[in-house]
């Protein structure tokens, strides 16, 4: 008879699923980045969803927030400056039965990448993008980026920003986005919750991540951000009115809400592109049924 501690005992149940988790790479970022509190919310709002780890894609411009795919075990894509949301959309329309998850910065997104951030959310395609906005261009040492606020004095405005700043939330909503909230880095179980429900959503989700970079923005601060934020859950604020999210939108000064401004239901690019509704075209057979060459139609 066998000893029944050395006795092997049969796993029962589902097979365990290995959700997105820390890399072998370690982060770049400066001591005390509001970046840290983004990835941290990231990985928070997968594991809580339990999405196993290869139907995960994190797909990035340039920037620093733009390296995130590298700290996090998922499948990853590197992009160009400003070019992460088409990388996206090609991924997504390739496979969607995959989470495609966007990540960058506010020049990348809101600078030369805004064409492709209107058009994403006009098309209401499934991406969650999550924009690490901290009201400059770090990689680069410091300049004025599309969302600094006027007056700021950076290195490429010395004598200040002359040029009004652009209202992420204000033109997500204006641009058809069926999610849109924003984030503290400061609070990252709040920014969790609301990755996590963009995730899940669905249509386009844009979280604008108020994410301080604390060696060349002196002034939004974490402190800054504190004494001014609110969370519109505790305001009493609906979320499926669109005029009301429109007017919180424009608050930014004494008072900035953060929290989930709209989310509305329609159908998603993938419900109307007939192509898909096979299924994922990573799945489906090459070539197109009843067709021996494409040139047939031309003879």
């Amino acid at each position: 008879m066998a000893d029944s501690a050395s006795a092997t005992v049969a796993p029962t149940g589902p097979p365990l699923r290995m959700v997105v988790g820390k890399s072998d790479v370690k982060p770049t970022w400066c001591p005390g980045c509001g970046d840290y509190g983004v990835i941290a919310a990231v990985e928070m709002s997968l594991k809580k969803l339990q999405i196993p780890v290869e139907e995960v894609v994190l797909v990035s411009g340039i920037g620093c927030s733009s390296n995130l795919p590298h700290f996090l075990n998922s499948y990853g894509f590197h992009g160009i400056h400003g070019r992460s949301i088409p990388v996206a959309e090609g991924i997504r329309w390739a496979n969607h039965g995959l989470h495609v998850i966007v990540t960058g910065g506010d020049g990348d997104g809101f600078g030369i990448g805004a064409g492709h951030f209107i058009h994403a959310m006009r098309r209401n395609v499934k991406l969650t993008y999550i924009v690490m906005d901290n009201q400059i261009y770090g990689l680069t040492t410091g300049q004025a980026s599309p969302t600094s606020m006027m007056g700021h004095k950076t290195k490429s405005t010395p004598d200040g920003v002359i040029e009004n700043p652009i209202d992420p939330i204000a033109l997500a909503l204006a641009a058809g986005a069926t999610y849109v909230a924003r984030g503290f880095s400061g609070d990252v179980k709040h920014m969790a919750e609301l990755v996590a429900n963009g995730i899940q959503h669905k249509g386009f989700a844009f979280i604008d991540a108020l994410s301080p970079c604390v060696t060349y923005n002196k002034l939004n601060t974490f402190d800054w951000f504190r004494q001014r934020i609110y969370k519109l859950e505790s305001a009493g604020h609906d979320p499926s009115n669109l005029g009301k999210a429109y007017e919180r939108s424009l608050e930014w000064g004494e008072k900035i809400p953060i929290g989930l401004f709209y989310r509305a239901e329609r159908p998603t690019y993938e419900d109307l592109e007939e192509v898909l509704e096979a299924g994922p075209l990573a799945k489906q057979p090459a070539g197109i049924a009843g067709k021996e060459t494409l040139l047939d139609d031309f003879r």
